[in-house]
């Protein structure tokens, strides 16, 4: 018996690595009769438990545990809308990049983002991309969007992919920890990753074309291992991810500005839309709370959206 790492996923096969081997892996049957309500029991980050087929020709194994996974992410299945697919686990920190302009990363869904994060339980920091491009207007604004999120608690920072301005920093953040990189198409992710580590640019072409097949149906992800103990997690489907399963009354919750008032509310079971006496209301209206934070909100409860089922 072997323990390891998944490193890759393609619906069927799985990379496994083992004191630097990589082996290529199946579940055996009796992992999904576990009542697991996802399309993929085993997810890229998972920590595993495998048996070595020794009459394989090659380097081939079957998982027969997946250990207590210390989070995860998943969106909805694309075919099975009552299941859920786990995008990744295991993740230390979720990188968001923003760009104001080119294309437009709106407070709403840097919100949408955040409240992901917060339930999924994995630390998010924000990048606000692109600054080599930027007038001095676009520079004012982005200061202020970014003091918006640095007011809750949140780490931003500034940085520049295409000049390596910020790239230093980032890849500090990431010594020793597992990422993900998230963000509209357009706002640098993948120069950011290639900034971070150059030797990835032809392997991630080339798995990106291999991954054409089937991305109709599933979503294929992948870790890289760098040095300093880097890990990036790629994957599709990272872009599109929303909460499943969330209450309307636990969406409050995942803003830390509304939890840590809302044993202020005159009401325990306050939604802070329209009761008397609401400290998240109050604090918007004080400016506390940023205006465009509590829209998010209002929208997040009112909408039937893929943030709950």
């Amino acid at each position: 018996m072997k323990k390891g790492i998944v490193y890759r996923s393609t619906g069927s096969w799985y990379t496994v690595a083992s004191e630097g081997v990589f082996y290529e892996c199946r579940i055996k049957g009796k992992l999904r009769l576990k009542g697991i309500k996802s399309t993929n029991p085993v997810a890229v980050g998972d920590r595993v438990h495998f048996e070595v087929d020794s009459h394989a020709s090659s380097l081939e194994g079957n998982i027969t545990h997946i250990e207590e996974r210390q989070n995860y992410i998943v969106r909805k299945s694309v075919n099975l809308s009552k299941q859920t697919h786990i995008i990744a686990s295991n993740i230390d920190q979720v990188f968001l990049l923003i760009t104001l302009n080119n294309p437009p990363t709106f407070p709403a869904f840097i919100d949408r983002f955040l409240v992901t994060a917060e339930a999924y339980q994995i630390p998010a920091i924000l990048l606000f991309n692109k600054i080599d491009t930027y007038s001095d207007i676009d520079l004012e604004a982005l200061q202020l969007l970014q003091l918006t999120y640095k007011n809750i608690g949140y780490a931003t920072y500034t940085i520049s992919a295409t000049e390596g301005e910020g790239v230093p920093k980032i890849k500090e953040l990431m010594q020793d920890k597992v990422s993900i990189f998230s963000g509209h198409s357009g706002v640098g992710k993948s120069t950011l990753i290639n900034a971070i580590s150059p030797s990835l640019d032809l392997k991630t072409a080339a798995i990106s074309k291999q991954h054409q097949q089937g991305m109709h149906t599933t979503t294929f992800a992948e870790m890289f291992a760098l040095s300093n103990g880097i890990k990036i997690i790629d994957t599709p489907g990272i872009k599109g991810f929303g909460v499943v399963d969330m209450l309307p009354e636990e969406i409050g919750n995942y803003f830390p500005e509304f939890y840590q008032r809302k044993g202020n509310c005159k009401f325990h079971n306050c939604i802070h839309i329209n009761e008397p006496k609401c400290a998240i209301i109050e604090a918007v209206e004080n400016g506390e709370i940023a205006y465009s934070r509590y829209t998010s909100y209002t929208q997040m409860m009112e909408e039937d959206s893929p943030y709950r089922n």
